[in-house]
């Protein structure tokens, strides 16, 4: 079974990352973010391990030319709790390190320090969610937990701040999220509902709900399986973020917005 797959995020047109292939270590996140876009997939809030997944990772691995970039994870974080026991992820990363792979973390979670050993030897980025959106991301490490482990990755070795997604009401005006991280590049995005996700948020912040309900599904557009804010509206959010990152000489990309940026990736792949 292949676990290296080509990343293909939802076929969405607007995506800007170029060819990388997907990996998870783990089947199933623990963070169980209200907003989450990955909830339609079974059981995606029980964590579990895979069968087989170093023999199948190596057996992948041989067969790369060397030139791949490996993003790991894309749908799941590959440092739930429970990593911290199983070392999983870990073990990938000594075999990632063999083959000598381009590599991308992506992360919510602080455990992510404990492998800076294995990572800051490798030609690797970590790219870390920090949104400042603590009350729609009960069950992930908190904001200023997240922000002293992403000084601490940027230390070693590369880092990349995703400041995504940004919440009309909510996270809109948290620029000193970016400011504390002082990262080399931010990706960014503003919020895209699935009715799911819009129940969950509705259970946690009634208040929000409401505000964010007549922003999507009155005033805003379809794209896909994902209700967009209104074209206006998100390019005005995204425009503040970039705009205070160029005054800090920090390069910034959007993420499946359909707007320009001028930084040399959307992922960070340019920093590996």
């Amino acid at each position: 079974m292949r676990v290296l797959k080509p990343f293909d995020p939802w076929k969405s047109e607007l995506c800007t990352c170029g060819f990388k292939l997907s990996f998870n270590p783990y089947t199933g996140c623990a963070h169980r973010c209200d907003y989450c876009y990955a909830t339609y997939i079974p059981r995606f809030w029980e964590v579990r391990e895979k069968k087989e997944l170093f023999r199948n990772l190596e057996k992948d691995l041989k067969e790369l030319s060397g030139d791949e970039i490996i993003s790991m994870s894309n749908s799941s974080d590959p440092y739930p709790p429970m990593e911290k026991e199983k070392e999983i992820t870990r073990n990938c990363l000594k075999l990632f390190k063999d083959y000598d792979v381009k590599l991308i973390v992506v992360t919510k979670s602080d455990i992510v320090v404990r492998d800076l050993d294995i990572l800051s030897e490798m030609k690797a980025a970590v790219s870390m969610t920090i949104t400042g959106c603590d009350l729609l991301e009960k069950f992930a490490p908190a904001t200023e937990k997240r922000i002293l482990a992403f000084k601490k990755v940027s230390e070693a070795m590369p880092a990349v701040l995703r400041f995504d997604p940004i919440v009309p009401y909510l996270n809109e005006d948290r620029l000193d999220i970016i400011e504390a991280c002082e990262p080399e590049h931010v990706v960014t995005s503003t919020l895209k509902l699935r009715r799911d996700s819009f129940k969950r948020i509705a259970k946690t912040a009634p208040w929000l709900a409401e505000k964010l309900g007549r922003l999507y599904f009155e005033e805003g557009e379809r794209i896909g399986s994902y209700w967009y804010l209104s074209k206006e509206r998100r390019f005005s959010m995204l425009k503040k973020v970039e705009e205070f990152c160029n005054s800090l000489s920090i390069s910034c990309a959007f993420c499946r917005e359909g707007f320009y940026f001028k930084a040399e990736s959307c992922d960070g792949r340019h920093l590996l």
